[in-house]
């Protein structure tokens, strides 16, 4: 998302972080698998994992869930009136697989749907 809004002049526009469900990689940086696919696209990945809290609610105005897991474990942690605040990142039908178990082109495939989940996105929210 980061290098879409970086495109299309909007850098400081939208606030963009990321941050899982479980806290089992929080501190660790990005995957070097990832890092080493979007770095192949002109894509910089960069910081360190955390888990989301219901803060997070509070501080943004929309969280993007990854797949529908993602979405119900989000959801959980809503605080309510909030749960408005979460959507998936394709549609209702489609998860952003896991790449970690779709070896090498795994990383490619899902970078594809990011990307271009991202973009629609970004057309929602931008004018």
């Amino acid at each position: 998302m980061r290098h879409l809004l970086a495109e299309r002049g909007l850098d400081g526009e939208i606030e963009v972080q990321s941050a899982g469900t479980g806290g089992w990689h929080a501190g660790d940086p990005p995957d070097a698998r990832a890092t080493a696919t979007a770095r192949a696209r002109g894509i910089t990945l960069e910081g360190a994992a955390r888990q989301v809290t219901a803060d997070d609610f509070e501080d943004f105005d929309l969280l993007v869930a990854m797949d529908r897991d993602n979405l119900r474990d989000l959801r959980a942690i809503a605080p309510p009136g909030s749960e408005d605040k979460v959507r998936l990142l394709l549609d209702e039908e489609r998860d952003v697989p896991d790449p970690y178990y779709g070896g090498p082109r795994g990383f490619e495939e899902v970078l594809d749907l990011v990307e271009a989940g991202c973009a629609r996105l970004l057309d929602d929210l931008a004018p």
